[in-house]
């Protein structure tokens, strides 16, 4: 890989796929595989008003939707749900997610990456963002601390070293698969599966036994 290959900006989405599960990053954005269930129906659904660019005007509150944002500092390019511009010209970033208000660790990431990707592009200190949860239609609050700052300039080199190295790593076989969409195409239980034999067999098979017989 070259170095402008090496210089190419990460999907803002490529963020959320890897802090949520790095094996289902890779499958989408190594192997180009993505298959539709439930919940990415549902998740369309809720972004197929959003995902029309378009503005208004809300009592002083410059509304855009579908805004696509950068930055050239971080290497982070995609697009946020809707973004708030306040009176004085702050951004305030908004995703939207399917399902309850409830934190997650992987929508915080990709909203403070969307925030910084807007302070990059504005100049505007971004301290706060939100997630609008629709399935309880409340929004919960996100502060853009310089904890999760940090997590989104590490994820971001994660998902770089990801993709330079087109390994498929190892499925996380837990309660996530059972909402992702690719359970079928990463099939966890059998792959750790047939670690957990590998490792069985490798823990048995003893070098200096075999030297031993000979």
């Amino acid at each position: 890989m070259d170095a402008g290959e090496r210089d190419e900006p990460i999907m803002l989405s490529a963020l959320q796929h890897y802090s949520y599960c790095p094996r289902q990053c890779a499958l989408i954005h190594v192997e180009q595989a993505f298959e539709e269930n439930v919940y990415t129906q549902r998740g369309n659904a809720v972004h197929k008003r959003v995902d029309e660019p378009g503005f208004e005007e809300r009592t002083g509150v410059h509304v855009e939707r579908a805004l696509p944002v950068w930055s050239e500092r971080i290497g982070l390019i995609g697009k946020c749900d809707v973004v708030e511009f306040l009176p004085d010209g702050t951004p305030y970033p908004v995703e939207y997610k399917h399902g309850p208000k409830r934190p997650k660790i992987h929508d915080d990431i990709q909203l403070a990456a969307q925030a910084l990707c807007l302070e990059d592009m504005t100049g505007k200190a971004v301290s706060r963002g939100a997630i609008f949860h629709h399935t309880s239609r409340r929004r919960r609050e996100v502060e853009i601390t310089e904890t999760l700052r940090r997590q989104v300039e590490e994820t971001v080199a994660a998902v770089r070293a990801l993709l330079a190295s087109g390994v498929l790593p190892a499925p996380v076989n837990d309660a996530r698969c059972n909402e992702c969409s690719l359970k079928d195409i990463c099939q966890p239980e059998a792959v750790a599966g047939k670690s957990k034999v590998h490792i069985m067999r490798s823990t048995l098979f003893d070098p200096e036994d075999e030297c031993a017989k000979s």
